[in-house]
């Protein structure tokens, strides 16, 4: 799995409800990624806002970077929307979960994990 984690802060005076037109759009258009998995929003108490995606894998997530419409949207928010950005992608090495899945013990991606 790989885990996407965009970090943005807003520009004095962004349109907001315009920057919340284009981020649906960008919800629905990134749904039709193969490969995708999931996308969730934050807001941290200093403004920072952060959105966390998980695709199945690294193509999955370039696939979305490099898509035309993407890419746009990319543009507008540089231009538009933030005064400051950052990208990091992660690859899952190990992963685990509570409370234990119903087939019994931990469930995840790493044998040694308990």
């Amino acid at each position: 799995m790989v885990i996407v984690i965009f970090r943005t802060r807003l520009r004095a005076g962004a349109d907001q409800a315009a920057l919340g037109q284009l981020t649906q759009e960008m919800r629905t258009l990134v749904q039709t990624i193969p490969g995708f998995l999931s996308v969730k929003d934050f807001l941290a108490s200093d403004g920072e806002g952060v959105s966390v995606a998980e695709f199945q894998t690294l193509a999955a997530a370039k696939a979305w970077r490099e898509h035309p419409e993407h890419r746009r949207a990319q543009e507008r928010g540089r231009q538009e929307f933030f005064s400051s950005y950052h990208v990091q992608v992660c690859e899952v090495g190990r992963e685990y979960s509570f409370p234990a899945s119903e087939a019994g013990g931990i469930r995840g991606n790493d044998p040694g994990a308990a």
